[in-house]
């Protein structure tokens, strides 16, 4: 049976998961991307954030099973602070954290905005300490 056109591909330019520098100095991914000259599509940047937000929502509610709990504005404000920060940045909102596990929702709110992630974020940050806050958009 003969190589399909994908494996010899592969074969020939290898898979590379992180970017890198090929032999011309393009800067390249998978399998031989040159991302200097193609860049991505629209489509493949929207099949990376759907990627993106299924990783950050799994991360919060496996280390915050809780989350579960709150509307799903509430969640998707949180999922989106984790795509934003990682999660490790993420779990040291401690004092949000501790507000939202006890649903005062107001005091999450605040506890959002009296940090630096808001003053680099700006509307951001504000945009998300009110669906907190609110509970809607």
């Amino acid at each position: 049976m003969s190589e399909s056109l994908t494996e010899t591909l592969i074969r020939h330019e290898g898979i590379q998961l992180r970017p890198y520098t090929d032999t011309v100095g393009k800067l390249t991914i998978g399998v031989g991307r040159n991302l200097d000259d193609l860049g991505i599509t629209r489509d493949e940047a929207l099949v990376l954030l759907a990627n993106d937000i299924a990783r950050a929502r799994s991360e919060l509610i496996r280390c915050y099973p809780w989350v579960e709990q709150l509307n799903p504005v509430r969640q998707d404000a949180l999922v989106n602070m984790v795509f934003n920060l990682g999660l490790p940045a993420f779990s040291g909102f401690r004092k949000m954290l501790a507000a939202l596990q006890d649903r005062n929702f107001e005091q999450a709110a605040k506890e959002m905005l009296d940090s630096r992630w808001a003053t680099q974020v700006h509307g951001r940050a504000s945009e998300l300490a009110d669906r907190i806050e609110r509970g809607r958009v």
